[in-house]
């Protein structure tokens, strides 16, 4: 059968397609230890289940809801947003989604006219550019000088008279960096003063370490925040990545569009999955603060046994999410490897130990590991992945 050209050009998610590779060698009796996936190794919360079971005793999960979302959801995220970041949002302004990447996928769908061009500075999150394609239109990847954040006037050369939107993702997957305050508020008023809409992923928003702030798009100024549309959601700060809750906050005629292509997709969210969802953001906060700190721990131990592993560069310690992006160009030619897919296959069929290489984030040098693990595990990890080096060195 013949295949829509659109999605011929499409490539598959490279980290979904590791971990089932490293699942099932799991499966089959290998003890993999996988930090190719980026999915927190708690468990939800008891009392955000507990909401999720109470739901159904009580049949509030028994039929459908709108499309975007409870009433009562709706208002749970414009009031965590006003006591997070002092802005004010109305229900009609947020659309929930079956996670934070269809929240993207939907606003690709409303956004973009065919070959409308969206600024994605590297590295990026592999689903982006895919997504833009998928709508129509064209990703433009934007290299900072530096490899690690872009800045305004890169931005502007990269922009052209059909540059619709440009995409912000802070705390970045992969690399772990934040976008200063000053460095956002350049990058609001150069999208402000240019009309390029701003894409504001805070999905690793409350995930930050070792004294660093993170700081939203949407608090810097009324004419940025005007400006922005905000894509979050509860999978990562709330261990909730089974339940697939994300979120679009926007304009009320970008949520009105949103919720057209979203009643032809999915209908709703899983009624059962906004009631947990409720109780996640109105519940106690400190259930996010336990999981934070132990991630901050894990970050300022398997920092320094990385960097010292032979050739390994990561000059740039993350800040926040759970992700180590370093360049290994180095470690890859001192090991006769051809690539750095070569190298990060091999080490997961000698070492048994996943990582995503960095092609996938649109950095080839480098590759990504997830420290969202047990501390046993990262520091084994670790361990086997010195050894699979210096026995190819």
């Amino acid at each position: 059968m013949k295949i829509a050209s659109r999605v011929m050009q499409v490539q598959p998610s490279a980290t979904l397609a590791l971990s089932a590779k490293a699942k099932k060698m799991t499966a089959n009796g290998i003890d993999v230890i996988n930090l190719g996936v980026g999915e927190p190794d708690f468990n939800t919360p008891s009392k955000i289940k507990q909401a999720a079971i109470d739901a159904i005793k009580t049949g509030k999960s028994d039929f459908y809801t709108p499309a975007t979302g409870i009433i009562e959801l709706k208002q749970a995220i414009c009031d965590r947003l006003r006591k997070d970041f002092a802005v004010e949002y109305s229900t009609d302004q947020v659309a929930v989604t079956v996670g934070g990447k269809f929240s993207l996928y939907v606003l690709a769908q409303t956004l973009l006219d065919e070959q409308d061009e969206v600024l994605i500075p590297l590295p990026y999150w592999v689903s982006y550019g895919e997504q833009v394609k998928l709508a129509g239109g064209k990703p433009v990847f934007v290299m900072p000088d530096d490899g690690t954040k872009v800045t305004v006037d890169e931005l502007e050369e990269a922009r052209s008279n059909k540059t619709r939107a440009v995409i912000i993702n802070s705390p970045q997957n992969p690399s772990g960096l934040i976008y200063t305050r000053d460095e956002l508020l350049r990058i609001g008023e150069w999208a402000v003063k240019n009309d390029v809409i701003l894409i504001a992923d805070d999905m690793y928003g409350k995930l930050v370490y070792n004294g660093h702030e993170f700081v939203s798009l949407i608090g810097l100024s009324p004419e940025i925040k005007d400006q922005t549309i905000l894509v979050s959601g509860l999978s990562k700060a709330y261990a909730m990545t089974g339940w697939r809750v994300g979120y679009t906050v926007a304009p009320r005629e970008v949520i009105q569009k949103m919720n057209v292509v979203i009643s032809h997709a999915t209908s709703n969210l899983a009624a059962v999955s906004q009631y947990a969802a409720l109780e996640a953001l109105t519940g106690d906060q400190e259930v996010v603060e336990k999981m934070r700190v132990q991630f901050e721990k894990r970050l300022n131990i398997i920092y320094p046994q990385l960097v010292s592993l032979p050739g390994v560069k990561l000059v740039n310690k993350p800040e926040g999410a759970f992700y180590l992006f370093p360049n290994v160009a180095e470690t890859v030619k001192l090991t006769g490897f051809s690539s750095t897919e070569d190298f990060a296959a091999a080490l997961l069929e000698e070492a048994h130990v996943a990582v995503v290489a960095g092609a996938a984030f649109g950095m080839p040098e480098h590759i990504r590991l997830s420290y969202a693990t047990d501390l046993d595990s990262l520091n084994e990890a670790l361990k086997r992945i010195r050894k699979f080096i210096e026995k190819h060195m």
